[in-house]
């Protein structure tokens, strides 16, 4: 099978229209997804929800002690 060079690439990329170019960006990253091996390790596969950094950022709010309540006044506010 022949390479084909970047330039080649880019220039025959960039000749399509703005619709084609969207559709082959997508078709590179299914490409990608199917061909190139995932980059996850062993440390990503072992972090735990409770060590992401937004848990817990809400912690002292008064308003958010009941979280399906404070939503349903929200809701009755922004709906009605």
């Amino acid at each position: 099978m022949e390479t084909i060079s970047s330039e080649d690439l880019m220039e025959n990329f960039t000749a399509l229209p703005p619709e084609a170019q969207k559709e082959a960006l997508h078709f590179i990253e299914f490409l990608r997804s199917r061909y190139l091996p995932a980059k996850t390790s062993a440390a990503d596969k072992t972090n735990s929800l409770e060590d992401e950094p937004f848990i817990g950022i809400w912690k002292g709010r008064e308003d958010m002690q009941d979280s399906s309540e404070w939503v349903r006044d929200l809701r009755q506010q922004d709906w009605s």
